[in-house]
């Protein structure tokens, strides 16, 4: 029994009484055969006080708002999960149906248009299953909203015949939002703004709303990035306490935090960073040692600054990461911290947490230990300065000679270590990432590859060393919490999908329901010098299950490691915090109080379990948020190239089109099926191709083509395309049924060899052919006769 307090009820309570805990309710209401009645709850529980009836209904009632319990029409509380109810979110689509994602998992369920219009895109519903729609989908009949989608929505504001409509720019919100004219708040006709719903749709009615911020004007300069931001509730403001803490932190190191550190200032650590870096938090320096090496990675101890629970904490635990836009970061810490204490700038003492490792002539990690360390930055390099030093450009290598040294010998150990990756059978992707190059008006002006040299390869293999170290001394102390990045084996559909794929381009996967890391990395192997590479690297990367920070270690697949965690960017991820305060959790433990291991903390369990997931979601909303503005911005881009032509590759096929990845910009476009050749083309999930009912032609993915660009549309980030021509990459023919061309006679007509007849098909054709010679014999004898 526990006392009734304003956890439920969300209101003061006027009283204290002992009532049934949520558990202890559940229990009551699972021991029965049939659904319970509120009489037969006070009965079991011997209920005498009129209070504590009041505050059983309370809680009865949380529990249904969440989606514990179902009140019946017949006045009684039942399980979902015994009345065939699943709790899941509505996703919607723009053509107006939607679907509910089950919180237990498996196949989400098709929700009809006529179903979507009480509910919104992100509402937690109870959904009954209703067997399956036209095309073999689980579809879901919804029973009751239990959480309503939270946060305001970001649209387009228009003026119709004096009513007011939000236009949300969420293409799965397909409700407009009424505005009546004292909601309005200034917004003008085409203006971006948010609007906060103050009544939900239903049935009958559209949602109605009221204006509560004017973003600007639909086409101003990084208009997207603002839209982006408050569509995925990125958190831009810091709180009062926050500001006053900050305000708070000397500039420079205080003199306190220098006790009980090592003192690294005269070992040659460096930073290698790009070339538009501003924040620094991570520093090496290596050095041969017998046959191997000693390697020092330093990290800014950003857990000194930032205590637990303190206000600058929970606002950067609520942002959970940095978000990186186009020219554009929302920080997970104020600048005075991100871009100055706690940036290893050259030249200044700065507090850092440093993972000492003993690294062996073959690339493994021998010894490890980790301590709280004063450093000094002895250089400020680049990726491109230090490639060229090992290029061996003269002019750097004299302005860095003070360096020189340790950037040699960072590249001596990268080499050792590229090969023990090389050996465990790591999945290497050859990624090509691409930059915006904008004007002074914040127009686009080109798309450019980010090409990667050695020196990123180099930094890369450091901090994935210094993250295997720390996840091992995590595991070794079960007592000191943190957070693992765990990637795990690829799911068994989506194993599936992958071989099928592979199947048709004449590949095998090995490994059996089981593949390792070593049997994909294999298929790369066997596909780098093939034209359609990047296509299979593709979905490969399609068939991985996404990585997520969780408290216990399931080691990362595409890494091929048993564990890792991610211990060298506190100023940017949460989890990297938790892990620093863990560590000296373990020091301090180990070591008694100290002044360097301010900051130390021990997570429990269920408050790692909580970090896990609310840190994987923080950064999935980051990557979502990134990845929309990256589409906003290749729209309008490529508004000023509608009408010209380009190369191309199919990188996606579904039942409704083509999707092409046009060459070196690297974008994707749309040829939609109705505006393929006149005939009907049917979709094999399978095979990932689309075959023409008629013609037989067949489009798969990889498939070379020439296209021009149709139209774009910047509100729902799409670009549409024209196919003009098309080939396989590997010069296969394009007819199901392995036809050939006939380049002499059929393509120049614009004719398709024949297809095979089977049986049926022939027999048709006989009979055809014979009511045919049966008319004419008939109109002849007709003819003599007259």
């Amino acid at each position: 029994m526990t006392k009734e307090t304003n956890q439920d009820t969300h209101e003061q309570p006027e009283y204290e009484v002992e009532i049934p805990s949520r558990e202890q309710l559940l229990e009551a209401v699972e021991a029965r055969l049939k659904p319970t009645t509120f009489e037969e709850i006070i009965e079991r529980f011997k209920l005498t006080d009129e209070r504590q009836h009041i505050g059983v209904k309370r809680r009865l009632r949380a529990m249904e708002r969440d989606g514990q319990l179902i009140y019946t029409k017949a006045n009684a509380y039942g399980l979902p999960s015994r009345m065939n109810l699943i709790k899941g979110r509505i996703i919607g689509h723009r053509d107006g149906f939607g679907f509910c994602k089950p919180d237990e998992g498996g196949t989400d369920l098709f929700i009809a248009p006529n179903q979507m219009y009480a509910v919104m895109h992100g509402d937690r519903v109870l959904v009954q299953e209703q067997g399956k729609d036209s095309k073999g989908r689980r579809e879901g009949r919804i029973v009751r909203v239990i959480e309503p989608r939270e946060g305001n929505i970001v649209g387009r504001f228009f003026i119709d015949h004096d009513l007011g409509v939000v236009v949300p720019d969420d293409s799965r919100l397909n409700q407009d939002i009424l505005v009546p004219e004292e909601a309005r708040n200034g917004a003008r006709h085409g203006q971006i703004v948010v609007v906060k719903v103050t009544h939900r749709p239903n049935r009958r009615t559209s949602p109605i709303g009221e204006v509560v911020e004017i973003l600007g004007e639909h086409m101003a300069p990084g208009m997207e990035i603002e839209i982006a931001i408050r569509e995925h509730d990125i958190p831009t403001e810091w709180s009062a306490k926050t500001e006053q803490e900050v305000a708070r932190v000397a500039e420079t190191v205080p003199e306190e935090a220098y006790e009980d550190r090592i003192d690294l200032r005269d070992l040659k650590l460096i930073t290698i960073d790009g070339e538009d870096s501003r924040d620094f938090d991570d520093a090496v320096c290596a050095e041969r040692e017998g046959d191997g090496w000693r390697l020092w990675v330093a990290i800014a101890d950003v857990s000194y600054y930032v205590r637990p629970n303190t206000a600058l904490d929970k606002d950067a635990l609520e942002r959970g990461n940095s978000v990186y836009f186009p020219n554009f970061v929302v920080p997970m810490l104020p600048e005075k911290l991100s871009n100055g204490l706690c940036s290893l700038n050259p030249d200044v003492d700065r507090l850092c947490m440093v993972a000492e490792m003993k690294v062996s002539a073959h690339g493994k990690l021998q010894h490890s230990k980790f301590y709280p360390a004063v450093m000094k930055s002895h250089a400020r390099l680049t990726y491109t300065k230090v490639a060229a030093m090992l290029d061996g450009d003269p002019k750097l290598r004299r302005e860095y000679d003070h360096v020189l040294g340790n950037v040699e010998e960072l590249h001596n150990l990268f080499k050792v270590l590229k090969r023990a990756r090389q050996s465990r059978h790591a999945i290497e992707f050859e990624t090509l990432e691409t930059r915006f190059i904008f004007n002074a008006e914040r127009k686009i002006e080109s798309i450019e590859p980010v090409r990667r040299n050695v020196a990123h390869t180099i930094i890369e293999e450091c901090m994935i060393m210094a993250n295997v170290a720390t996840a091992r001394l995590i595991e070794e102390h079960d007592e000191a919490g943190a957070l693992f990045r765990v990637h795990e084996p690829p799911a068994s559909e989506r194993l599936t999908n992958f071989r099928s794929f592979l199947s048709e381009l004449g590949l095998t996967l090995k490994g059996g329901d089981d593949p390792s890391p070593a049997d994909y990395a294999e298929v790369l192997e066997q596909v780098r010098e093939r034209p359609d590479a990047e296509l299979i690297q593709t979905m490969l990367l399609r068939s991985m299950q996404q990585a997520v920070y969780s408290p216990d270690n399931a080691g990362h697949f595409g890494l091929a490691l048993d564990e890792y965690a991610h211990f060298t960017s506190p100023i940017r991820r949460y989890p990297d915090l938790v892990l620093h305060r863990a560590i000296k959790s373990l020091l301090k433990k180990q070591q008694g109080p100290s002044k360097a291991l301010e900051g130390a903390w021990m997570y429990p369990d269920e408050q790692l379990d909580e970090l896990g997931e609310h840190c994987s979601m923080t950064e999935r909303r980051a990557d979502d948020a990134t990845r929309q503005v990256d589409e906003w911005l290749k729209c309008e881009y490529m508004q000023d190239h509608i009408g010209e032509e380009f190369g191309g590759v199919i990188a996606s096929v579904t039942n409704f089109g083509l999707f092409i990845r046009i060459d070196d910009l690297h974008i994707d476009g749309l040829i939609h099926v109705s505006s393929l050749d006149n005939d009907y083309y049917h979709f094999d999930n399978e095979k990932h191709l689309l075959i023409g009912e008629n013609s037989r032609r067949v489009y798969r993915l990889g498939d070379k083509v020439r296209i021009r660009v149709r139209s774009v549309n910047l509100d729902e980030r799409k670009i549409d395309l024209a196919l003009l021509a098309a080939e396989s990459p590997a010069g296969k023919d394009r007819m199901a049924g392995g036809w050939k061309k006939d380049e002499a006679a059929g393509d120049k007509a614009g004719q398709q060899p024949p297809r095979k007849k089977n049986k049926q098909q022939k027999r048709a054709h006989v009979k055809a052919k014979r009511a045919k010679v049966e008319a004419k014999r008939k109109a002849m004898k007709g003819k003599k006769k007259r």
